[in-house]
């Protein structure tokens, strides 16, 4: 607050991770009271309280993970009340709010672009791009991938920069002219094609990353492995290094001569709510549509071989992955890690059932139809393409039964499988002996359904 006495926060009775999907917003003094501000119909985060103490302003909307923040900018008041849409239509999706004095300003990612933004206070609240970049940039533990810290005055930005061909480095001037100020990372600079590829799927813009060998690197046409992210409330921006879902940095990849598509389908930040919410009751369905899609304007727009394609995902990634393999025969391999195989049996098992209820729209218990339809386990036995599957036994987010039953099914069926169980793992693997070990696995399998004899 800003007489310093007390602060507000989201906040849910009871412990366990699942709680932070159904949080309410409250006001809470240093004497150890609370009182509730605001219920949200989706999810509320990083709110912020005005220099004036009349309102509190949030970002809400559909969030899939913990700590991915992404959607429109709320404003409630103090006392109390029905949260507004500031933004409503904004065609981003804003990450991090930021007031200095009676100005107010946010992060946001916009298609393809990290950027940061003032709300002008004319009555409709428009947003003015102050800066703007291709880049993952951040500035805290921030998973959006958009984050900048703001001296007092809010003129002078700082934030660490990355893109997919250099390493991270700290960025900081004046917010229009802000400059690199290290060169920690210089020799790490890499060579690759880049481009932000877009295309048109169901009346919907859809935005992915294409890379490829630099021309006059690796043989022609080359492979491709279309990387699907995880959430699905979360966007790919471009990165030097590794993230959990990937585990080997994208260059990496490309140095060892495939190309790699990195769609952001329907249900992705950065095009606004509305194309975040476009697949709720849907999955499988019209994202997955995108991605091939996005397939098609990748082999279109690049020297790539159509009989040399594979997939990978991690957590709904994964899942996506699983709806591959029993949907279609594009891909000739796949790679599916912490994936979601069956959403009846998932529902009971996770630790975070919470986060499927804007989805779906009712519980498994209430409507088991909807989850049974989504759930790849239903169309197995089109399954074909062979499949690489990966789990920690202590997952508590997506549970290692659910790769355990697509691989056994595979297994049945005759479909060339292999999967990998890692002892004390959660969702994402943390010990170095498994993410090595993994990392070295998951370019063997690819390299073995996709790339000529080395």
């Amino acid at each position: 607050m800003p007489d310093g006495r007390g602060f507000v926060g989201t906040a849910a009775k009871g412990d366990g991770d699942a709680n932070w999907w159904i949080a309410e917003l409250d006001a809470f003094d240093i004497g150890g009271g609370s009182r509730r501000i605001a219920s949200f119909e989706l999810q509320m985060s990083v709110p912020r309280v005005a220099p004036d103490g009349r309102t509190v302003r949030f970002i809400g909307g559909l969030m899939s993970d913990f700590g991915a923040v992404g959607g429109e900018i709320y404003e409630v008041p103090l006392a109390g009340g029905t949260p507004v849409s500031l933004t409503p239509g904004f065609r981003g999706s804003f990450t991090s709010l930021i007031w200095r004095g009676s100005r107010f300003l946010a992060t946001a990612i916009i298609v393809d672009h990290a950027t940061l933004l003032a709300l002008r206070d004319d009555g409709g609240h428009t947003p003015q791009l102050l800066w703007s970049a291709p880049v993952t940039a951040r500035a805290g533990d921030a998973d959006t991938g958009v984050e900048v810290a703001l001296s007092a005055d809010g003129r002078i930005l700082a934030t660490a920069v990355e893109d997919f061909s250099h390493g991270p480095e700290v960025l900081a001037g004046p917010i229009a002219r802000p400059r690199a100020i290290t060169r920690e990372n210089s020799s790490r600079t890499v060579t690759l094609e880049v481009q932000s590829l877009h295309w048109r799927n169901d009346g919907l813009d859809v935005q992915g990353w294409l890379l490829a060998p630099a021309a006059g690197g690796a043989a022609r046409p080359y492979p491709l492995i279309v990387h699907v992210h995880g959430g699905p409330s979360a966007a790919v921006l471009p990165i030097f290094g590794t993230d959990y879902s990937l585990y080997t940095s994208a260059h990496e990849w490309v140095a060892r001569g495939y190309s790699l598509l990195l769609p952001n389908p329907r249900g992705s930040f950065g095009q606004g709510e509305a194309f975040t919410r476009a697949n709720i009751k849907d999955f499988g369905g019209g994202d997955f549509r995108d991605i091939l899609a996005g397939v098609d304007a990748a082999l279109a727009a690049a020297p790539l071989d159509p009989k040399r394609l594979g997939i990978h995902g991690h957590s709904y990634g994964g899942f996506m992955t699983m709806w591959a393999v029993t949907h279609t025969t594009r891909f000739a391999t796949a790679i599916a890690g912490a994936g979601l195989s069956d959403w009846i049996s998932y529902y009971g098992t996770n630790g975070i059932d919470t986060w499927m209820l804007p989805f779906f729209g009712a519980s498994m218990y209430d409507d088991p139809a909807v989850y049974r339809a989504v759930s790849p386990l239903e169309s197995i036995r089109a399954a074909r393409t062979p499949t690489l599957l990966y789990t920690g036994d202590s997952d508590v987010e997506v549970p290692a039964s659910q790769s355990f039953e697509f691989w056994h099914a595979l297994r049945t069926l005759g479909v060339t499988t292999e999967l990998y169980v890692y002892p004390g793992e959660g969702h994402r693997l943390s010990k170095p002996e498994h993410v090595l070990d993994l990392r070295r696995r998951l370019p063997e399998w690819f390299d073995r359904y996709l790339m000529p004899a080395r």
